[in-house]
């Protein structure tokens, strides 16, 4: 019965992840800013932290499973 709240949990956190790593990678090929009126580096480091965070989370959802 535990399984199914983790199973939810684990996919919106890896697809948040996902997307957000993707949306990083896009803006940083096409040479745009990730966040407006913040250092870029900073601010595609932090994204990218974030989004592998999201994942790193989502994994860890569905291991406990």
């Amino acid at each position: 019965m535990e399984s199914g709240p983790a199973i939810f949990t684990g996919t919106v956190f890896a697809l948040f992840g996902a997307a957000l790593l993707a949306w990083v990678a896009v803006r940083l090929r096409h040479r745009r800013p990730v966040a407006l009126g913040v250092s870029p580096v900073a601010s595609a480091a932090l994204a990218t932290i974030a989004g592998a965070g999201a994942v790193a989370v989502g994994v860890w959802c569905f291991a406990s499973v």
